[in-house]
């Protein structure tokens, strides 16, 4: 068999890859007034501004169940789990949990991406693609750790409110964000969501986004995904650009943030992640 690795919902993967390389996802949580909607898997229609509307992360019995039903799976040969940032979600935890309530520490790996969307995907693309090589459960484990330590991570909203009011960022660069610049910038540091850049107009916005991208590409044949919350004709645009000032980029994704992220996010928010050397 082969190990088998395990994500969330917010990894931002299709379906196909999904499927291809054996990936398994449980779904996170959006909570919509009193009711409770599993990312991906149940129908959702969603008000992004409504007050009503928050997350949840995946439980430690919800994330058992998903690592057993994946060693199951891998014959043995074990489950490399990685997840977004501990600092954003305590779905992390959960799996620590998770794993605690197994006693399966020997066979089940837990591993904060550090980041979130497609910056938690590419590592999981990476640590696939080396389990479904036959890797053992050391070196895919080493192989989605090392990924999540390289990505880098570049975020365009409208406004930093819904990330304040949720946590996902500090009150002081809430404020820095929503009172002065008309577009910030913000990154993904260690798995923390930091401002970069203030910046006053869309299309400077754009500019900075892509030269940030560029630079942590640097020239080694990066993978990139980019995420929107509709807006699918800036991330072409975006994707356009990078592709021509990257012309050695390996794969490059464009897909649309989901509901658990984009509660936080909001309408109108654009991201680039970028993993250095690719996910092969």
């Amino acid at each position: 068999m082969a190990v088998v690795v395990v994500t969330d919902s917010a990894a931002g993967l299709s379906a196909d890859l999904v499927a291809e390389l054996g990936i398994e996802v449980v779904p996170l949580h959006v909570l919509v007034g009193e009711r409770e909607i599993r990312e991906g898997v149940d129908p959702i229609e969603i008000d992004y501004t409504a007050d009503s509307v928050t997350t949840s992360a995946a439980s430690p019995g919800e994330l058992r169940e998903a690592y057993e039903r994946a060693l199951s799976h891998s014959g043995g040969d074990g489950v490399v789990a990685v997840h977004l940032s501990r600092l954003l979600s305590a779905t992390w935890e959960s799996g620590r949990q998770a794993v605690r309530d197994m006693g399966a520490e020997d066979r089940v790996r837990v591993v904060d991406s550090l980041g979130a969307g497609l910056a938690t995907g590419l590592p999981v693309l990476a640590a696939a693609r080396r389990a479904v090589a036959g890797a053992a459960l050391d070196a895919v484990y080493e192989r989605a750790v090392s990924a999540a330590t390289r990505s880098r991570t570049f975020i365009l909203v409208n406004r930093t409110e819904q990330l304040r009011k949720g946590g996902r960022l500090s009150s002081a660069a809430a404020f820095f964000g929503s009172e002065l610049v008309t577009k910030p910038l913000l990154q993904l540091v260690e798995g923390k969501l930091e401002m970069r850049e203030k910046v006053r107009t869309r299309s400077r916005a754009y500019t900075k986004l892509v030269a940030a991208a560029v630079e942590a590409a640097a020239a080694d044949g990066a993978a990139l995904g980019i995420q929107h919350l509709g807006a699918p004709e800036a991330a072409e645009d975006i994707a356009a650009q990078l592709r021509e000032q990257l012309p050695d980029v390996q794969e490059l994704y464009v897909a649309e943030f989901g509901p658990a992220l984009g509660v936080h996010l909001g309408i109108g928010a654009l991201g680039v992640a970028v993993l250095p050397g690719g996910c092969t």
